[in-house]
């Protein structure tokens, strides 16, 4: 553990100490930040350690990547100086700064590199099943070798924190030692992480000296700020229109998108690897699948399940220079619905108002991830839209564990977003589908789908790329969009709202992914003052 004397646990941070408005902890300096995390990108069940998922698609904060992506989403150097890629596309190498140091002082090297590419690609906790394996030439230079020939695979490059080989072992998450902005102070378990600026960092110097995260549930942080207890907290967006003395709240746009998998092939009692069921008869249809696509009314979803904190989202990909607005259209098309359900044969025979067909009634259990607040007000909303159609939708929150059990068989609310076009592929490829993973989880097969994306993910000119993400979703004849075989009802990109000092500035950020990446761009965070 770095010098310095360990902080108090946050315990003291009680429920009583919030209501009664106790003194700010952040007294002790301008350059020391506090901020309450927890609803998304909160603590880490495995530590602080890049190979197991920590700081993916986020800021690691202490470790340094060898690319990163500035605000805009563009590519830009971190750990690398230059790269470059064979003829062929299987081979890539990357050379990198020499003159960079761990926490501990010892130099970084490309042995760390190649280390950290060949331990990841044999977890679970990043997808790097393109690379064959990774080798130090020499001290500065890397050399991937992949398996297959994918453009995206410098995304890969951008989002994992680079770890020391000689001090990694399965302890490392809880004392992780990196290259990065800041070096790891402490952990207190449930409670609170503490970090402190790297003085030999190879880049800009932090504005903020010492940065301590609280593992909070949203309701209690929002308290926290309220009390003024802390500096900054992500809150629900039911709270994005309150008043707090001294405080600011900002929304943050995001390409998270939400959004629902249809299991497409029939239920005819075939079961995964695992013994999980495959199948649902009611989503098999396309009729179902694209009347709910069309006839459900997403802003009013917004409006009242997320506060009007986000945005109408129709392929997952919307806001990306790889999503295709052709692919975009009219909803709340309820007529429309109705008539696609009639003419595929969905009738309510018996006035119940839900429709049946060859003695199927349209409904279905939706699955949505128990603690995750705002997919349980959209799968509300979800619900009662779908009744407007003659379809019932069951909700049901479940554990990630459950949800694992019968995702091949019911529909699930996910969250996706990624600035790597590679998701898609993962999503919509048919030999993508992994058992073990959610990768491809509808089972979803089109030839024509299939080569434009081979094409997209093997070709590194970006123009030819983004033509071909585009033309999987909507070519004007198929596509995975709910113009062609309407394997999702996407729903809405949310916002991220946080409540914050006034005097906090916080740049220019990053659009938010997937999980949210307040600290992504911390380096230009400062105080205002007078």
């Amino acid at each position: 553990m770095p010098d310095g004397k360990p902080a108090a646990p946050v315990s003291q941070i009680s429920e009583e100490s919030i209501a009664g408005g106790s003194a700010k902890l952040t007294s002790q300096g301008s350059d020391e930040l506090i901020a309450a995390i927890g609803t998304h990108g909160g603590e880490p069940e495995t530590g602080f350690n890049p190979i197991t998922g920590w700081g993916y698609n986020r800021e690691p904060l202490v470790q340094s990547t060898l690319f990163k992506k500035d605000s805009n989403g563009y590519l830009i150097r971190d750990l690398a100086t230059d790269y470059s890629i064979s003829e062929d596309g299987f081979t890539w190498t990357v050379t990198i700064r020499d003159d960079v140091t761990f926490h501990d002082g010892v130099p970084l090297t490309a042995r760390d590199v190649a280390f950290t590419l060949n331990t990841a690609a044999n977890s679970s906790g990043v997808d790097l099943s393109m690379l064959e394996n990774a080798v130090a030439l020499n001290n500065s230079t890397v050399e991937f070798r992949l398996k297959d020939a994918q453009a995206t695979f410098i995304n890969k490059l951008a989002v994992l924190g680079i770890v020391p080989e000689h001090a990694y072992d399965e302890t490392y998450g809880d004392n992780p030692i990196g290259s990065g902005p800041y070096r790891f102070v402490q952990w207190d378990k449930g409670q609170q992480a503490i970090f402190e600026v790297n003085p030999d960092y190879y880049g800009q110097e932090p504005y903020f000296k010492r940065l301590t995260l609280l593992f909070m549930q949203s309701d209690t942080a929002f308290a926290a700020a309220k009390s003024g207890q802390v500096d900054l907290a992500e809150i629900p967006s039911s709270y994005a229109n309150e008043k707090v003395d001294g405080m600011k709240i900002v929304s943050l746009d995001s390409i998270d998108a939400r959004g629902i998998s249809f299991p497409m092939q029939p239920d005819t009692g075939r079961r995964t690897e695992n013994g999980y069921s495959i199948g649902n008869n009611v989503t098999f249809d396309p009729a179902i699948r694209k009347a709910l696509n069309i006839g459900i009314d997403r802003q009013v979803l917004i409006n009242g399940a997320l506060n009007g904190q986000g945005e109408e989202e129709f392929t997952g990909v919307d806001k990306l220079p790889f999503g295709n607005k052709e692919a975009i259209f009219e909803d709340g098309k309820v007529d429309e619905a109705r008539k696609i359900l009639s003419d595929g044969g969905w009738k309510d025979t018996d006035g119940d108002g839900i429709l049946e067909k060859d003695g199927m009634k349209a409904e279905f259990t939706l699955l949505y991830y128990s603690n995750a607040q705002e997919r349980q007000a959209l799968a509300i909303a979800l619900s009662e839209e779908a009744k407007k159609l003659g379809m019932n939708i069951k909700i049901e929150g479940k554990s990630w564990n459950e949800i694992d059990t019968l995702a091949h068989s019911n529909p699930v609310l996910f969250g996706f977003g990624s600035l790597d076009p590679a998701d898609l592929y993962l999503k919509y490829y048919s030999k993508s589908y992994n058992p073990s993973s959610y990768n491809n989880i509808i089972m979803y097969n089109n030839p024509v789908v299939d080569n434009y994306l081979r094409t997209a993910i093997t070709s590194v000119d970006p123009e030819t790329a983004n033509k071909n993400w585009q033309l999987a979703a909507w070519d004007g004849t198929t596509g995975f969009s709910a113009k062609g075989d309407a394997t999702w009802t996407w729903l809405a990109t949310i916002n991220y709202v946080f409540i914050m000092d006034e005097d906090l500035d916080i740049g220019t950020p990053k659009i938010q992914p997937h999980g949210a990446d307040i600290f992504g761009n911390i380096l230009e965070w400062k105080r205002m003052t007078n």
